[in-house]
């Protein structure tokens, strides 16, 4: 079966990322690298890709700080966040300039099994070794196969929606 493509205009860029504001995304912060070179940033585009073999999607943005270190180490860290990490959230976007290792001053850290850096504490842990890159645009899909899983005490989870963090405790319906 053949697929036919409709052409139309693109939409205005601030008109799709408007519309993209109504999805509301989990926050994870997404590390790399080991030592002093590591680093990490915050992503609201994770997804599972598949379950067997266990399989996470993520798109980082290609012009991050953190991007040239994938490629170099091979893995990734994804550290979904609860309300109560929302100053990790905030320091790993970058604000104020933070980079590198210097995101990591809040929080406690561990080395996980592939030497990605893990939140203790975090809602879920996933340790991933990169098993693909695919360049597309500013982004770039990065397949992890998960190595290692930790799931955390249930206190809710932050959310991104309507650019804002947002709470989700565990007493919500």
């Amino acid at each position: 079966m053949e697929m036919q493509l409709m052409t139309a205009p693109a939409p205005d860029a601030a008109d799709y990322r408007l519309a993209m504001r109504h999805f509301a995304g989990n926050v994870s912060v997404i590390t790399v690298g080991s030592g002093d070179r590591r680093s990490g940033l915050v992503a609201t585009s994770t997804v599972s890709l598949s379950v067997d073999p266990p399989l996470m999607l993520v798109c980082v943005n290609r012009t991050s700080s953190s991007w040239p270190l994938f490629a170099t180490f091979g893995h990734f860290g994804v550290n979904s966040l609860g309300p109560q990490h929302q100053p990790i959230a905030e320091r790993f976007t970058g604000q104020g300039g933070v980079k590198g290792t210097d995101r990591f001053a809040l929080g406690r850290w561990r080395s996980s099994p592939t030497g990605a850096p893990l939140l203790i504490g975090a809602s879920v842990a996933l340790d991933c070794e990169i098993e693909d890159m695919i360049e597309k645009s500013t982004h770039a899909i990065l397949i992890g196969r998960v190595r290692s899983i930790e799931i955390g005490e249930e206190k809710g989870a932050l959310i991104y929606w309507q650019g804002g963090y947002r709470p989700i405790d565990t007493a919500s319906p």
